[in-house]
């Protein structure tokens, strides 16, 4: 199930970024008391009530000759056309005002469910000077404040009921599901048809030519695969920003239905800073991963280029130390036999279950070689560990002072449990529990 997509939406400087940290519980967008100055959406996940979803901070939508305005009014509609529920801030001191209706005539045309929101009503006395916002045509304005966290149940609220229904996979648990994600223009349609033997979807070598995702039955060798190809396309009669920016919302509809995640990196272009902010969708939703260099084709090499290659991605992909690297050319198909056989293992890893016994062997004989941290005077104490989930394997271990698993032994625990049972191409989740 694709969790629902939230977007934040209204005139610069209305407290959009400081809503957006209040509603993720962490401070990851830029708040400056500057108009324009969120020039990007910035995404995170969030949850209200056992709900999660994905939210957009968006740059402010007016109309006129300010820096950055018509970037960021193309920003905001493209986070309208992937929302599911927009949250259209408003600034509660100032009224109603001409940039805020040149919003909601955007919003209208989205014919997506609006949820008004009252920023910076700061004490009860100003509730009065919500009723003004009535006239933009939105229903009830909902009183809130971003500085002080008020308001902000009553707001997710009404956002989660207006999230649409959740419809179950369509697919059964023995298919594979995967997806191709990566910037514009390294190859991932290019790769999609190699692997289908077919021309499914338009080639082009203009940035950002498809425009949905796409999802194509596919077998190979008695395995059934499902895969999904990510769109990043201006749309017709608009004008989107560079793509890049719009592939990471694409990427993390595609990641969240996928069981592994193929990034795919241009060989002639190398590494660039984009594919690895995409990259980290994929570990941070626990996904299988496989790291897919294409356009090997194009690349002059020797007997060390492969090598040094993938020493390079090992150094920017640190994060992702556990995916197997595999090099194919969609254009030529060599090496592609290559890959599927890789995403059977990262597949069958992801939902690997390991024995409560064998596993707490592997725990006890690696205190044994490196005794658990002290801090003051007081010893981490290991009692016994469980896995509790798979994609992606999850362990729970059980100690006196969860505060004392310092991130370094958890670390060297988990390459422990690497070790002893493979998991190549899956993340695996270690936490500490106190054991009553």
């Amino acid at each position: 199930m694709t969790k629902p997509v939230v977007a934040i939406v209204g005139r610069p400087n209305v407290g959009k970024s400081t809503i957006f940290n209040r509603i993720v519980g962490e401070r990851i967008s830029i708040v400056e008391d500057i108009p324009g100055v969120t020039r990007d959406r910035i995404y995170s996940n969030a949850e209200w009530l056992t709900h999660e979803f994905n939210i957009i901070d968006t740059g402010g939508i007016e109309i006129g000759d300010a820096p950055f305005i018509e970037q960021i009014r193309q920003q905001a509609e493209i986070a309208i056309d992937e929302a599911d529920v927009i949250i259209f801030l408003v600034n509660g001191r100032e009224g109603a005002t001409a940039a805020d209706e040149e919003v909601a005539k955007i919003l209208y045309r989205s014919k997506k469910p609006v949820v008004l929101a009252v920023n910076k009503v700061d004490n009860p006395e100003m509730r009065d000077q919500i009723y003004d916002f009535y006239s933009l045509g939105f229903g009830d304005p909902h009183p809130i404040s971003g500085s002080h966290g008020l308001g902000l149940g009553d707001l997710l609220d009404e956002v989660v009921r207006a999230f649409p229904a959740q419809q179950e996979d369509e697919y059964s648990e023995d298919v594979i599901k995967f997806s191709l994600i990566g910037r514009p223009n390294v190859g991932k349609s290019s790769l999609f048809n190699a692997l289908l033997g077919e021309d499914r979807v338009i080639v082009s070598d203009i940035e950002g030519t498809t425009r949905d995702a796409v999802d194509s039955a596919y077998s190979f060798e008695g395995q059934e695969y499902v895969i999904i190809d990510t769109a990043g396309m201006r749309k017709k009669g608009k004008v989107y920003e560079s793509t890049e920016k719009y592939s990471v919302l694409r990427a993390l509809r595609a990641i969240e239905r996928s069981d592994v995640v193929l990034v795919v990196l241009n060989g002639e272009e190398g590494i660039r800073e984009q594919d690895k902010r995409i990259a980290g969708y994929a570990h941070e939703a626990g996904r299988a991963v496989v790291i897919v260099v294409n356009k090997w084709d194009a690349v002059e090499k020797d007997e060390k280029t492969m090598k040094l290659f993938e020493q390079n991605i090992r150094e920017h992909f640190q994060f992702l130390s556990y995916a197997p690297i595999v090099f194919v050319s969609a254009k030529t198909k060599k090496r592609l036999h290559t890959l599927m056989p890789v995403i059977d293992m990262a597949s069958e890893n992801h939902s690997l279950r390991v024995q409560s016994s064998i596993l707490n062997e592997v725990i006890m004989d690696a205190i044994a070689m490196n005794p658990t941290p002290t801090d003051k005077g007081k010893r981490l104490k290991v009692f016994y560990a469980t896995q509790v989930a798979v994609k992606p394997p999850t362990f729970v271990i059980f100690v006196n002072e969860p505060e004392l698993m310092h991130f370094s032994y958890e670390r060297f625990l988990e390459n422990r449990i690497r070790e002893a049972f493979g998991f190549e191409g899956t993340p695996i989740r270690i936490i500490s529990r106190h054991r009553k």
